[in-house]
């Protein structure tokens, strides 16, 4: 059942499955809680109580705020973790993977372990060999800042096509669709933009302040990066050491929790009894 938590600026809708130590699911943009549809059974059957929340601007979020920076986010990560009681794991793919730095960093008495998923978590710089060489990362490049810079629900959608490299969901036509209807309502398209113009350089200032366990996962084929791997350890070496580490899922695309969703379980589930005691 959609439940739904005011905070000041809007309503951040989400929903409960399960019992036992919270986990806290936070989509990436351009997407809605939805996008954890295959990983929540996982969790829930490992025996945790896990919350799925659409970003402000998404899904059955409220749209209308002033501002939708991942520091935004993670404010409300962290709300909603107060409202049902934490300590949390925070999960942030993409976009919400810089929040989840960010509100593990600001109040780490809430967040017990963070799990990034595909993150944009650190400065972004232009990889001009990366995109000559890799055409795939090019294509996939060219798609997400047009749909950003011309607000087109078109140019999201064969993104999201690009995004999912190899095997797809069996509903993903369905998922698309969905989406599609999201961020066709007024001013969904315009929040998409908003946030991709938000740098994360607001989330890779805490990664040096992290003191909780953290997992990067990352997609082999994952086209906003020529070399995915190289970035989840670029972002591990920016935390304290000893604290992060990397899963690699093998052949999966910016969206492996949707692609692969038992391999990314079992790279979770394993991080947290091994690293979080959880």
């Amino acid at each position: 059942m959609t439940e739904s938590l005011s905070i000041q600026g809007g309503r951040i809708a989400y929903d409960v499955t399960g019992d036992g130590p919270l986990v806290v699911l936070a989509h990436g943009m351009g997407d809605n809680r939805r996008a954890f549809r295959f990983l929540v059974p996982e969790l829930v059957a490992a025996g945790y109580r896990v919350a799925a929340a659409d970003l402000r601007g998404h899904g059955e979020s409220t749209a209308g705020w002033p501002s939708y920076t991942r520091t935004d986010s993670a404010g409300d990560i962290l709300a909603l973790i107060r409202h049902l009681g934490g300590p949390a794991v925070v999960v942030g793919h993409s976009f919400a993977g810089g929040a989840a730095t960010i509100a593990a960093a600001q109040e780490p008495e809430l967040v017990s372990a963070v799990v990034e998923i595909g993150p944009f978590t650190r400065a972004q710089r232009l990889d001009l060999a990366g995109l000559l060489r890799d055409s795939h990362h090019r294509r996939g490049m060219t798609l997400l800042m047009g749909a950003g810079m011309l607000r087109s629900v078109a140019l999201w959608k064969r993104y999201l096509d690009h995004a999912y490299p190899g095997v797809k969901p069996a509903d993903f036509a369905a998922h698309l669709a969905a989406v599609e209807a999201d961020l066709r309502r007024p001013g969904r398209m315009a929040v998409v933009a908003k946030m991709g113009m938000s740098a994360p350089t607001d989330a890779g200032a805490h990664l040096p302040a992290l003191e909780c366990p953290a997992l990067v996962v990352m997609g082999t084929r994952d086209p906003d990066w020529a070399d995915p791997e190289a970035e989840a350890e670029g972002i591990v070496a920016e935390m304290p050491a000893g604290l992060g580490s990397v899963a690699m899922i093998e052949g999966a695309g910016h969206y492996p929790h949707a692609q692969y969703p038992a391999e990314v379980a079992a790279a979770m589930l394993a991080f947290l009894r091994e690293r979080a005691g959880k």
